[in-house]
This record gives structure tokens, C-alpha cells and sequence, in this order.
């Protein structure tokens, strides 16, 4: 049985993979690289780096598959978070005013059900 590499039991860090040719990493796992097409070891990624870009979701997704949650649709930022792997990894910003995001801010990824989450880095992540 595959397991999802987004998956919330990874304690530490993605699953990711890096090509053992080209040394590429790419998120989330691959078993070929999606450079050279060479076979691509697992890898645990840090998790942490920085914001590259982003934009603001203002308007509810069209329905189906979009479900409103109960107290109903809310603004919400999304963006790609370079990681000090090199990868980028496209997440929803948890921040809590969206006029604070700002590129370059630090920010820690992480992995659950559906798209990755990305938070402010605390000081004893950063070095992490």
C-alpha cells in the first residue's frame, strides 16, 4: 500500500525525495526525478524557509467539489515557500492578517490531509 507523502505521520520535516543523479529534490516524493528522470531516494525535508510569493483567495472556489465550511467562506492566502532544500512548496498561509504576509517572511511547512500549511517560524525552527 503507497503512502501519501503529505502524510501527518511523518514526525519531522516532508516526505520528500532527492535524485540520486542530479541531486534535485522535489516535493512531494517521486521515485524518478523530474529533471533527469533518474531514480529518487525518500527524503525528509526541514520543513522550514522562505515565502517566494503569494496571492489572497478572496471569492469562494465554484462548487462542486468546493464545500463551504458552516460559518462560511473567508478570505485566505496561499503561497510557495522555498525551502532551504531548494524545492518550492505551493501552501495555505496560516497567518492571522493577511496584509502581514510580506515575500521573504520566514515561514515552517507542514503536511496533513489536502494542501501543505505554512505558519511564521518561530526563533527555534529557523536554524532548524
Amino acid at each position: 500500500m503507497a503512502t501519501d507523502p503529505r502524510s501527518p505521520t511523518v514526525a519531522v520535516g516532508l516526505q520528500g525525495s532527492c535524485c540520486s543523479g542530479c541531486a534535485v529534490t522535489a516535493y512531494p516524493a517521486e521515485e524518478a526525478c523530474p529533471r533527469c528522470g533518474g531514480p529518487a531516494e525518500p527524503a525528509v525535508l526541514q520543513g522550514t524557509g522562505r515565502l517566494w510569493t503569494w496571492t489572497v483567495q478572496r471569492y469562494a472556489p465554484k462548487s462542486p467539489p468546493y464545500q463551504a465550511p458552516p460559518g462560511g467562506f473567508v478570505p485566505f492566502a496561499l503561497g510557495y515557500v522555498e525551502l532551504v532544500e531548494g524545492v518550492r512548496v505551493a501552501a495555505v498561509l496560516e497567518v492571522d492578517d493577511l496584509d502581514d504576509v510580506r515575500i521573504g517572511m520566514p515561514l515552517t511547512v507542514t503536511a496533513g490531509h489536502g494542501v501543505p500549511r505554512a505558519r511564521l517560524t518561530t526563533t527555534g525552527e529557523e536554524g532548524s
